[in-house]
Order: structure tokens, then C-alpha cells, then sequence
């Protein structure tokens, strides 16, 4: 009875070490807030949106459109990450129904265009932007092209149908990529 109450006691004793070694570890990370939460470089995009207050749509929309494993993947992926108030921004009714099972092939499209492929910063597409003399062109994952463009400090995207959305947190930054936050869902 004493051998099992040492060996339960040293086997709590390490877990809580290793715990407290994670939890350490992650207090010490460089972190940016978005919705209220931390969001840890050793941390997945998905790891991180999830515990975003203010990317609840967009995570539900993830989920719908069967994208959580690709953005657990390895990646790097950019993410241009809209808050619940740029989806409240849609049509009434819009979001109710492209979450729908029969809506996925289009949500699919609309999520996948706000990614590219590869780890961009925003000192990468300031870059991009001064090289193209004041406007710079990437491809989505979703096939289709972003028109990035900067008006002062800020940094904004343009869809193909003309819509802009300002960046209002750059270079969150994930094991697997980088999300920048935007106030308004793109159409591809």
C-alpha cells in the first residue's frame, strides 16, 4: 500500500512539474491578444482562434467547412482572420446560410480565400506593396487573387469585388503561420 501511495505521489509530482513547465514556457512565449485571449506562437492557428472571443463566426464557419485539420496542418499558412462584427457586416441571413451542409462548396471558397499559402508578415506585404508602387497582388489557396494596399500606418486587402478590409491586428504569430486580424469578410 505505501509502494502504490509513493509511486501515485511521484506520478502526481511530474505531472504537475510538467504542467507547470508548459504553463512556464507559455508565459514566457511573446504573445499578442485578439479577443481577449493570448494567442501563443507554439500554438496552431486553430489552437489559438479558438479561444478568440471576437472569431466565434469564423471558427463555426471553419468547422463547416471541414477546414479544421488543414489549418492544424503544418502549413505555413496567412490568415486573414475576420471578427465576429465583419461577418455581422454580410447581408442579414448570409452567414445562417452558408454554414448550411448544402452551402459548403461556397464556404469553402469565401474561408480559403482569405488564405495564403506561406508565412507572410506584414513587413512582407509592406514590402511587396512598396515594390509594386503602392499595390501588390497574392494568390489565395481558393485560386483566386488579394490586392494589398496602405493608406498611412494601415495596412489593407481588397478583394476581386472591390471590397477593402483593414488589418487591425497584424503579425499574430502561430506555429503553422500567421493570422492578421480584418474588419470585413472577402468575397472571392
Amino acid at each position: 500500500m505505501k509502494i502504490k501511495t509513493t509511486i501515485a505521489a511521484f506520478v502526481l509530482a511530474a505531472l504537475t512539474f510538467a504542467f507547470t513547465e508548459t504553463a512556464s514556457a507559455q508565459t514566457k512565449e511573446k504573445t499578442v491578444m485578439v479577443g481577449g485571449a493570448p494567442m501563443y506562437p507554439s500554438k496552431n492557428i486553430i489552437e489559438n482562434a479558438v479561444n478568440s472571443r471576437d472569431h466565434k463566426t469564423l471558427i463555426a464557419a471553419v468547422k463547416a467547412a471541414g477546414l479544421v485539420e488543414t489549418l492544424q496542418g503544418k502549413g505555413p499558412f496567412t490568415v486573414f482572420a475576420p471578427t465576429d462584427k465583419a461577418f455581422a457586416k454580410l447581408p442579414k441571413g448570409t452567414v445562417e446560410e452558408l454554414v448550411k451542409p448544402e452551402s459548403k462548396a461556397m464556404l469553402t471558397k469565401i474561408l480559403t480565400y482569405h488564405v495564403l499559402a506561406g508565412n507572410y508578415s506584414t513587413k512582407d506585404v509592406w514590402d511587396a506593396v512598396k515594390a509594386g508602387k503602392g499595390k501588390a497582388t497574392m494568390a489565395t489557396i481558393a485560386g483566386a487573387p488579394l490586392t494589398f494596399w496602405t493608406k498611412g500606418d494601415d495596412l489593407y486587402v481588397t478583394d476581386v469585388k472591390g471590397t477593402s478590409a483593414k488589418v487591425t491586428i497584424a503579425d499574430v504569430n502561430q506555429s503553422n503561420g500567421v493570422i492578421h486580424v480584418i474588419d470585413t469578410v472577402l468575397m472571392p
